[in-house]
């Protein structure tokens, strides 16, 4: 007996049951994450804070948060936790989800998302072709920042004080919130 794979698509996902919880679509898989916890919450908070404040002072774009839909392809929607569109790609901000890739996104780890967001999410944001990618780990208190290059992503540190954003050329001091 063959095992049939169910891939899902964008119209699948739109007719997903509204339960309070996050789902995501990756190469027609479907992935399904519990809601946040509060010091997940706090972490993510802290750092739109830091970026909004920064993309707004230098009108560099917009920043938006998770629940927040972006569709690279049909088999491919993601929900990052934070990120950025620059002003000049715009264009990709859709009425009701974006349509491409970010230039920044940040996802905030947790112990049922590190997989996906250390291996599945790496290799899907390289492909469409997302400049800057920022792995932030709450238990740690690290941040990996990872840019996008012709070979690929590569990176340019795990930061436990302070990092450097090359793409927004913006430092970002760390004092993640205590539990």
């Amino acid at each position: 007996m063959q095992r049939v794979e169910i891939k899902y698509s964008y119209e699948d996902y739109l007719h997903l049951p509204d339960d309070g919880k996050r789902y995501q679509i990756i190469g027609g898989k479907l992935y399904r994450m519990p809601a946040p916890v509060p010091y997940h919450q706090r972490v993510s908070r802290k750092l739109e804070r830091i970026l909004d404040e920064y993309v707004t002072e230098k009108g560099l774009g917009e920043v938006f948060d998770a629940p927040c839909d972006v569709v690279f392809s049909d088999m491919d929607i993601v929900q990052p936790d934070l990120f950025f569109i620059s002003k000049e790609r715009e264009y990709i901000i859709g009425e009701k989800n974006i349509r491409g890739a970010p230039d920044l996104i940040v996802e905030i780890l947790s112990p049922r998302s590190d997989y996906l967001d250390r291996k599945v999410k790496v290799e899907l944001y390289e492909g469409y072709g997302v400049k800057e990618y920022w792995l932030v780990d709450p238990d740690r208190k690290e941040v990996e920042v990872l840019t996008l290059t012709r070979e690929g992503y590569k990176s340019m540190g795990v930061f436990n004080r302070s990092f450097y954003s090359p793409l927004l050329k913006l430092e970002v001091r760390l004092s993640i919130p205590i539990q």
